[in-house]
């Protein structure tokens, strides 16, 4: 059996990538110095794989930014503003590449950058291909080839190619006019990946993946009739190559027929998600097509259950033969961390139920060695998960008892938001087109440094609370300078939105160094859900309460919503996922109740990851809904009817859930606009969105400042489809990541659209 690995992470053990690549942005390393730190990463992790006995290699799953902007760049469709960097940057591919990414302002140019939105239901980000009408393509880069090559001399031996297959890259894609569907791009497409693999077959490439994660969405017929269109014209060009096509997050269900007629060697499925598959899969198998299986967890860092891998393992052998099955994760291991075995601090018995990336390819190997009759591997694992099954670490009963008593009166504000928006208006006494942010304010290499030091030890408690009560009254000076109207105290005190509730949450452990890609160079490191989640005290009041003592203006006390924390953990798996996101839900409840009693009024909630969690599959959606909504409802409906609750989602398609995200209720939405033009606004038209709502004027994840007209043309966009008393004025997102340069600009400039809004329909900037 070969064992066939997906994808491996490319960040680096110690986050090489993303500093590399954060000090050629800077100017501070050069073009050479940045390419070098890649290619010693790329060897490094084809080695890793290689002492693993990984038959199948990846290569070209590395990226500097974003798979699915490579594959734009490959094959030529870069959106027609990002001309002029080519000329001003020298022909610079990696200056151009980046400038797709994160926008360019310099040069005499001010060019946004391409919409970004998540991976399916991961937390991954993807830059999103635009397409027009009359799109052409041509291949652009040779980072397939070059990877290629470097790879076939590491391992002395040819890699396996990854591409991200044509009816998936125009099918996450974007039409940015109206007229044409995307998929009619599919004939000018297919002879640029035809030449692709052709070259690639000439360099002596042998199986090449061709991922296609859209197999697990619901899709049309002239969509699935693609495939074989694509597939066909593809195989007939390069006849010697093993293509196989590969899928992963969902069941392929309907879409199987479609996939087990493609000329293609082998078909990878998802096994962690869908183990109901298998059989239907096997039954229908073609007797020429090979197996993967993908039963290791490239979402998750549980250790494999072996007992239950071997199950689906053998079933397979004994339908299709051992010479067509293939052992593999789920999805590319992208989504886990690097290695355990930097982990020296995890409690020993959790930290033995668990796997990261390296651990999984061991995984893999394992796997294959016991059915080779190594029965030693399987004792050591199903001790492990017995151990995990059986530990007093995981269960409390106070907390389930609780959960099974919620009722519907707990996930109900006690008016309706008409009431509600009465009482607050009178309360807060906002002006027209209120000013915010949505939490977090830069945080400087200082700032982290202080929290560091705590941490060691080299500085005391009172020390470090000194240091952050000090830059978070500047920062609300700067804020109230500004003269923004709703402030945040800036979190300087948090290192993540997510991990820092964690931290004081019981049920919950972190690693060191457990980083996983969020987008581009920004990485985070999530949180581990290994029990029941109770909260044994406060968590936010100090900080809130200590930045409300300092100003006369109202303070947003922050938290961070229940599907989110849920969302953007490592979840414990031994029970839904429903009864771990209540649980947080009464955490965040008690908190958002403790605020309100510290003098707190406004609160925001976030919940960015909401539609994130979404199921592929339409049929899903409404089980995970209710439940989510619920969990969020009972989050925020302890607080009473004059405190004003936010919530906050960013890059999410809301149009199919709006029904949804309406049953919220949160007095004020806050979201991202700013890239897509305001273009989600009219999702909430449909519906007579009845709530307020805080259209994204500033894209945060983009170095470029917005100017005051800019902002301002977005605000009427956003006037003429909402009613201009319910509009907010803030960020697409918080502004951790940002430097306070360019965040102090943008600021000044948001609050001055503001201020000409209000005088443009009251007569009064004020």
């Amino acid at each position: 059996m070969l064992l066939n690995n997906l994808g491996y992470p490319r960040v680096g053990p110690k986050r090489e990538l993303k500093f590399a690549s954060e000090n050629y942005w800077k100017g501070k390393v050069s073009r050479d110095d940045l390419f070098k730190t890649a290619a010693d990463l790329r060897a490094y992790i084809w080695k890793t794989q290689a002492a693993a006995n990984i038959d199948l290699i990846p290569c070209n799953d590395f990226s500097f930014y974003d798979i699915m902007l490579d594959m734009a760049l490959l094959v030529g469709a870069i959106p027609e503003r990002y001309q002029p960097v080519n000329k001003v940057a020298g022909n610079a591919e990696i200056d151009l590449y980046f400038a797709m990414a994160r926008g360019y302002q310099k040069d005499g140019l001010d060019i946004v950058a391409m919409e970004m939105t998540k991976w399916f239901d991961t937390n991954y980000h993807y830059i999103v291909p635009e397409f027009k009408a009359n799109q052409t393509f041509s291949l652009l880069s040779t980072k397939v080839f070059d990877e290629f090559k470097a790879a076939q001399q590491v391992l002395n031996r040819a890699p396996k190619p990854v591409l991200i297959g044509p009816i998936s890259f125009l099918l996450l894609g974007k039409e940015k006019e109206k007229g044409f569907h995307r998929i009619d791009l599919l004939s000018k497409l297919l002879p640029v990946y035809t030449q692709i693999l052709s070259q690639l077959q000439k360099d002596g490439a042998q199986w090449v993946q061709m991922d296609e994660p859209v197999l697990g969405l619901d899709i049309s017929d002239k969509e699935k009739q693609a495939f074989e269109v694509a597939y066909t014209a593809l195989f007939k060009a390069c006849p010697k190559l093993k293509f196989i096509i590969t899928t992963y997050f969902e069941e392929l269900d309907d879409n199987l027929s479609v996939a087990l007629k493609l000329p293609v060697t082998a078909l990878h499925v998802d096994l962690v998600r869908a183990p109901q598959q298998l059989d239907k899969v096997l039954n229908d198998l073609p007797s020429h097509m090979s197996l993967s299986l993908g039963v290791i967890d490239g979402r998750n860092i549980w250790k494999n259950d072996y007992k239950k891998s071997l199950h689906l393992i053998e079933k397979a052998i004994a339908k299709i033969g051992k010479e067509r099955v293939m052992i593999a994760p789920s999805c590319s291991l992208l989504h886990t961390p690097f290695d355990l075995d930097f982990e020296i601090e995890l409690k020993s018995e959790i930290k033995n139920w668990m796997a990261f990336s390296k651990q999984k390819l061991t995984e893999m190997n394992e796997l294959r060695e016991i059915l080779n009759g190594k029965t030693n591997y399987l004792e050591a694992n199903q001790s492990a998960i017995e151990s995990r099954r059986t530990s007093p670490l995981i269960h409390r009963q106070d907390v389930k008892q609780r959960v099974a008593a919620i009722t519907d009166a707990d996930a109900k504000r006690k008016s309706p938001f008409p009431k509600r928006q009465e009482i607050q208006s009178k309360k807060l006494k906002l002006p027209m087109f209120p000013t915010t942010t949505i939490g977090s304010f830069p945080q400087t290499a200082e700032v982290r440094s202080w929290r560091a030091k705590f941490k060691k030890g080299t500085i005391t408690k009172e020390e470090y609370e000194q240091l952050v009560e000090k830059e978070t009254e500047r920062c609300i000076r700067i804020q109230e300078e500004m003269d923004l109207d709703v402030l945040v105290h800036g979190e300087f005190e948090r290192n993540d939105m997510v991990e820092y509730f964690g931290e004081q949450l019981d049920g919950f452990v972190f690693t060191l160094n457990g980083w996983v890609q969020s987008y581009g160079s920004r990485g985070v490191k999530p949180p581990i859900i290994f029990g029941d989640v109770k909260r044994p005290f406060d968590m936010t009041v100090r900080w809130s309460s200590y930045a409300q003592s300092v100003t006369k203006r109202w303070m947003k006390g922050m938290l961070t919503g229940p599907v989110t924390i849920l969302q953007w953990s490592f979840v414990r798996d031994d029970q839904p996922r429903s009864e771990t996101a209540y649980q947080i839900a009464l955490a965040i409840r008690d908190e958002a109740v403790a605020l309100e009693k510290a003098g707190i009024h406004v609160i925001q909630i976030d919940e960015p990851a909401i539609r994130e969690g979404l199921p592929l599959r339409r049929s899903k959606w409404n089980e995970y809904l209710n439940w989510a909504v619920k969990a969020f409802r009972v989050s925020s409906s302890g607080v009473r009817d004059e405190t004003q609750v936010h919530t906050h989602m960013c890059y999410s398609e809301f149009n199919d859930i709006m029904e949804h995200i309406a049953a919220m209720d949160a007095d004020a939405i806050t979201i991202e606009t700013s890239r897509s033009q305001m273009e989600l606004l009219e999702a909430f038209e449909k519906i007579n969105y009845p709530n307020e709502i805080g259209p994204g004027v500033y894209d945060i994840h983009s170095p470029r400042i917005p100017s005051k007209e800019e902002i301002i043309s977005l605000l009427e966009k956003a006037s003429a489809i909402l009613p201009p008393r319910n509009v907010w004025v803030n960020p697409d997102c918080g502004l951790k990541t940002r430097g306070w340069k360019e965040t102090d600009a943008a600021l000044r400039n948001m609050v001055a659209g503001a201020k000409y809004m209000r005088s443009k329909f009251c007569g009064n900037g004020n």
